[in-house]
């Protein structure tokens, strides 16, 4: 079989990427270019700035991964975008520009969701082999999912409330850590000890998980010390709060190996390049004799890699998209998967 490189385009957030990899597993050249340093001034991502950053860069992105390699556009076999979920001026100027592409050299146009793209990033370090678990975990998405094939996905378990991302990102608020939130979180917890008491959410045996509970105790332990003219001990407070929700995680994951017997777990989403829950899921995979994969910290993420390899077998399937594709800020990625 003709080996199939295929350009992946990435652009829903703050990172303007483009990768070309080949059949689905092999990265060829990747670029990323950040913004984050830019949005640092403001406290977070300010949507007018980054989509307005993307229309700047994205060309000078293509010209920079092509000069990578000795690969040319008439070499291409398609051309996939994220185009669900994110900012949406930012998706707006990847899913054109990938139009565009696919229009002027005349090459399929493949319509991949993020989330896929995270989940696919696995491929990169070795071939999934189902069944599997698949632990998503960002910051709109905390999800156990049992696949048995390519985009065949049983939704086992999901957030009730907020995801596990996006939890650390309030915390990280309330603490008055600067953006981004999460990694911030992470690195004062590595300071800091397990001295508050905080409430383990949905401590059950469902596979569900929820994380508002826990954000907003953190905000009410905060709140009450401050009203006691207590100092807050922000170090010992990111530990005790990233312990308590990675604990959930790992716990959860437990029980969805042992009902459904997996011999291989994956982890995907930015929050899988935490470098205490890699640890966490590590052990607990070794302890239960199961094969456990996590992407290199640098396709954790947002990347374009990423999204090429999860077109590959849309691209098998023939699952091209037309030049009427829609660029989504929300789309729930397993609705219509199960």
């Amino acid at each position: 079989m003709k080996d199939v490189y295929i350009m992946g385009i990435e652009s829903s957030c703050d990172e303007t990427s483009i990768s070309i990899v080949k059949n689905g597993c092999e990265e060829i050249a990747t670029t990323v270019l950040t913004q984050m340093d830019t949005h640092a001034l403001y406290g977070g991502v300010v949507p007018e700035i980054a989509s307005r950053m993307h229309t700047e860069n994205i060309t000078m992105v293509l010209e920079d991964v092509l000069s990578k390699t000795d690969i040319t556009m008439k070499d291409i076999d398609a051309i996939a975008v994220t185009y669900a979920p994110g900012l949406l001026g930012s998706l707006l100027v990847g899913v054109e520009f990938a139009k565009v592409l696919a229009l002027v050299y005349d090459k399929p146009l493949i319509a991949t969701h993020h989330i896929a793209g995270h989940i696919y990033a696995n491929n990169l370090v070795k071939p999934l082999v189902f069944p599997l678990l698949a632990l998503v975990v960002s910051g709109g998405h905390t999800e156990l999912v049992l696949m048995k094939g390519d985009y065949d996905f049983e939704v086992l378990g999901t957030t009730k409330d907020d995801a596990i991302g996006e939890s650390f990102d309030k915390v990280a608020r309330v603490l008055d850590l600067p953006y981004p939130g999460g990694p911030n979180v992470e690195k004062y917890s590595k300071e800091g000890s397990h001295t508050y008491e905080l409430p383990k959410p949905m401590d059950n045996d469902e596979l569900n998980f929820s994380f508002s509970g826990l954000k907003s105790a953190v905000i009410n332990l905060k709140h009450n010390e401050e009203q006691r003219g207590n100092e807050i001990r922000k170090k010992d407070l990111a530990r005790s709060f990233q312990d308590v929700a990675f604990d959930q995680v790992v716990r959860k994951s437990k029980l969805a190996i042992e009902r459904f017997n997996v011999k291989r777990v994956i982890v995907a989403g930015g929050v899988s390049a935490s470098a205490d829950l890699r640890e966490r899921m590590a052990k607990l995979c070794e302890e239960m004799q199961v094969d456990l994969s996590i992407p290199p910290m640098r396709y954790c993420t947002d990347n374009a890699t990423m999204i090429a390899c999860a077109a590959y077998p849309q691209f098998l399937n023939k699952d091209f998209a037309d030049f009427s594709l829609r660029a989504k800020s929300q789309e729930y990625f397993f609705q219509n998967c199960d």
